[in-house]
């Protein structure tokens, strides 16, 4: 379903996003691949959370927005630790889909391309089980993502 916040439409998704120096970096994979631990380490280098594993969606201004989800707003899943309360970033442009798949390539000239709720968007797959992952994501943001004015 959909939800509105004020005016707006709003839609759920199943993902997490952290927002990079007015950026946000949505981050896609099946449960157990390490969604929230990558959103952790970015976290811990300056990012700032907008929600894990569930978010609101919104196009507005030819822009992709991610918001917090009501029920999970301001809380990261950390293993072995149990939910986390974090500051919350409450609106952040998705610049850059990250999707942790284990079939994801060696390398790529280019990101791949995708649509969502009818934006298009770049996607860089990333190995999920190596360590550098965060450095990895800072990267293909800074090398892939959209710049918005």
């Amino acid at each position: 379903g959909s939800a509105r916040l004020g005016a707006r439409l709003m839609r759920p998704h199943q993902a997490t996003c952290v927002q990079i120096g007015g950026r946000g970096l949505l981050i896609e994979g099946p449960p157990g691949s390490g969604k929230s631990s990558l959103a952790l380490a970015l976290i811990d280098r300056g990012g700032e959370l907008v929600g894990d594993d569930s978010l609101m969606l919104e196009l507005r201004d030819a822009r992709l927005i991610a918001h917090p989800h009501p029920e999970t707003r301001g809380l990261l899943e950390v293993r072995n630790l149990g939910l986390l309360d974090f500051p919350t970033c409450p609106a952040a442009p998705i610049a850059l889909m990250l999707r942790l798949d284990p079939d994801a390539p060696r390398w790529i000239e280019a990101p791949e391309w995708l649509d969502l709720l009818g934006m298009r968007l770049p996607l860089v797959r990333l190995w999920p089980e190596s360590p550098l992952q965060h450095l990895k994501a800072e990267h293909a943001l800074a090398r892939y993502g959209l710049v918005f004015d």
